[in-house]
């Protein structure tokens, strides 16, 4: 089918001559098996949109129906039909020669000279970090032959990834693929589903990170890479991030360029140990050493149980993450959660719902609510030394949201909830976290969950007025 477009063109353009009328015949019993074979070409490669142009060029030349326009008319739809199959032609041809640049052997390494590993080197603001193993794709110019390549073949890059021992991130697919509502809602619970369909994303969205704007005009296309992080002169930490220029119209076949990319990062990463930043927790002395209880140990997560294990919806969220290879860090980096916070309501039947965000609800069990509730009742916090002084209230609560009765065994769990020895307090704080934090990104649940430092009040922080009972 490689030349069929230019043999069709020419064919139409000989219509324009004075030919037998055979001769049209055999034009349109061409030009319909032509464009019908294009056209379920397209509808197997899912574009919609060229498939319905080649049906109906079908139809409006196939030779048993005629459609009688005139000479004049047919001559207009020649010429510009025959300029649409040549500009086909151009398009598969340009497209060919990039999948034959992937598709061609791999040269052995020490036949590929690399890039001089000191010159690739640019500063960005630490907004700007990528994860360890992340290349992105990042472009301050287009180059739609390898935007094409991105988009229609990803599977050559990610392999190649993989084989390099990294992701390869290309922004606008990336986008693409978290349409889930579910991920992009999770980061920003306010959007409407109109502002999820469309958030977009371009190749040129990390470069608004650069320390230094003047570095732009030498990122026209490539992969970054985080190598490591530095104290810059204004005491701030600053990224280093390699750079590695790819292009389609380089003379060097694209298979060549990703090899010698490949080799270029395994030996700058050979050369220089990468700086590893790792925060070490630190226990403080608190007095005399005794043993204060719940208070001591206070963590609005429940130590040795991170939010993964504590919530099923957040674990599948950052498995699909991860398995598309997505970082956590990249994700914040393209989706900023702002402050946009939403009225908490407590309805008559003690459902907690968030209006403002798609009307959101909060589930807990019954005694997690009540504790919830209670601490909600009391803007300014409870020192946990003084939960024995809220047993009877927090028991009022619970009878409100089970007004049956309480068993013997609910009677007990009050009371070990309200005994600032034991940490069923902090247990019940985790799964408050855990109920917001399992919908929503923290930056804004923090706002909604029992929190506090230690030997301080805990509270909800959440602003009142946006607390509504009905």
């Amino acid at each position: 089918m490689k030349y069929v477009p230019l043999y069709l063109a020419a064919v139409l353009l000989l219509c324009l001559a004075p030919m037998p009328y055979g001769y049209f015949t055999l034009v349109r019993i061409l030009s319909t098996v032509v464009f019908g074979i294009y056209a379920y070409r397209c509808f197997l490669a899912k574009k919609e949109g060229l498939t319905w142009v080649f049906v109906t060029l079908a139809l409006l030349f196939q030779p048993f129906a005629k459609v009688g326009l005139g000479r004049t008319v047919w001559n207009v739809i020649d010429v510009i039909v025959a300029i649409g199959l040549i500009a086909l032609f151009f398009w598969e041809w340009n497209k060919s020669k990039i999948v034959e640049n992937k598709n061609a052997p791999i040269p052995p390494i020490d036949t590929i000279k690399t890039e001089n590993t000191e010159d690739n080197r640019i500063e960005f603001k630490l907004e700007g970090k990528l994860a360890p193993k992340e290349l992105i794709y990042v472009a301050s110019e287009e180059d739609k032959a390898l935007a094409d390549l991105f988009e229609s073949n990803p599977e050559v890059f990610e392999g190649w990834g993989q084989m390099i021992g990294f992701h390869i991130v290309y922004l606008p697919l990336l986008m693409k693929r978290l349409a889930d509502k579910n991920v992009l809602r999770y980061r920003a619970p306010y959007l409407s589903d109109t502002e999820l369909a469309s958030t977009t994303i371009g190749n040129d969205f990390l470069l608004q990170y650069l320390e230094h704007p003047g570095d732009r005009g030498h990122i026209k296309h490539g992969f970054i890479r985080t190598e490591d992080i530095h104290r810059g002169g204004d005491g701030k930490d600053k990224a280093i991030n390699r750079f590695y220029p790819l292009s389609s119209n380089s003379t060097e076949p694209i298979a060549d360029q990703l090899h010698r990319i490949g080799k270029q990062i395994s030996l700058e990463k050979s050369q220089q140990e990468r700086l590893l930043e790792r925060k070490v927790d630190s226990w403080d002395d608190w007095g005399d050493g005794t043993d204060n209880g719940a208070d001591d140990h206070f963590n609005s997560q429940i130590r040795e149980e991170n939010t993964d294990d504590l919530i099923e919806e957040v674990k599948e969220r950052i498995a699909k993450l991860r398995q598309r290879g997505i970082s956590q860090y990249i994700l914040e980096q393209l989706i900023h959660p702002d402050d946009r916070l939403s009225r908490l309501v407590i309805t008559k039947d003690y459902r907690i719902l968030l209006p403002d965000y798609n009307d959101m609800e909060i589930r807990m069990e019954p005694l997690v609510k009540a504790v919830y509730l209670l601490f909600l009742n009391h803007p300014e916090g409870i020192m946990f030394k003084c939960l024995p002084d809220y047993r009877q209230e927090l028991a009022q609560i619970y009878v409100k949201l089970k007004p049956y009765g309480m068993s013997d065994r609910v009677l007990q769990s009050i009371e070990d909830v309200t005994n600032p020895l034991l940490n069923s307090i902090n247990e019940k704080c985790a799964r408050i976290r855990g109920a917001f934090v399992g919908q929503f990104d923290d930056h804004m649940a923090k706002h909604y969950y029992i929190d506090g430092l230690r030997g301080e009040a805990k509270k909800i922080s959440l602003p009142r007025n946006l607390v509504v009972w009905e």
